[in-house]
């Protein structure tokens, strides 16, 4: 979803297991307010001409049932998604009980190791217990490891489960070189956000765990 209000444009996406929000500063107020459902495969065909053309700036324009987008040169037209977007909003929780500050680099190398041992639909387990973050994946019958890193959590342990792919290109997606983790419990959301910016969000739902 586009949305144009003022002068902030907005972009969500969700594939019902996870949900990331951009708000990003327009160079001057708009008349109206403008909402589109764009399709993805759209989005990632303007990322593309984004970074082959190096543009600076890209021009958007809704006409009925399209999308227009002009990157330099590069002039891509969408047909629109019919239907609402869910209420974005009210998904997102308006607070967490436990926010932790982790370098991101360190955070996605680790993940990224652990999660060779994740197979076959396994999560990916992050255990919060105090000054400490531990992520570990199993497989049966191939093996599991576990890694721990230092972490400025204070509570009771905590562990939360999620999938693999979802939480390290959430992980990927942050900018900057520290970022929050914000949890609340093994069965509630888990929500990545940049440290100091809080235009970009990323929330995804954690893997009921058995144990």
């Amino acid at each position: 979803m586009v949305q144009a209000s003022e002068q902030t444009l907005t972009m969500v996406a969700t594939d019902s297991y996870r949900l990331s929000v951009k708000h990003t500063p327009l160079e001057s107020a708009i008349g109206q307010e403008l909402e589109a459902n764009v399709p993805a495969r759209a989005l990632r065909e303007l990322a593309r001409a984004i970074a082959s053309e190096g543009a600076d700036e890209v021009e958007i324009a809704l006409p009925r049932n399209q999308a227009i987008f002009r990157a330099g040169p590069v002039v891509l037209t969408s047909r629109l998604i019919e239907g609402q977007f869910p209420s974005w909003r009210q998904l997102i929780p308006e607070s967490f009980e436990h926010e932790v500050r982790l370098p991101r680099e360190e955070l996605l190398e680790i993940a990224r190791r652990v999660s060779q041992l994740a197979q076959r639909n396994a999560p990916l387990r992050f255990a919060l217990a105090e000054g400490e973050l531990t992520i570990a994946a199993e497989t049966p019958d191939v093996g599991d490891a576990s890694e721990a890193m230092p972490a400025p959590y204070s509570g009771e342990p905590m562990e939360i489960a999620f999938n693999p792919q979802f939480v390290i290109e959430g992980i990927d997606s942050v900018s900057s070189d520290e970022i929050s983790l914000q949890v609340s419990s093994p069965l509630r959301p888990g929500l990545l956000r940049p440290i100091g910016d809080e235009e970009f969000s990323y929330l995804v739902m954690p893997i009921r765990l058995n144990v």
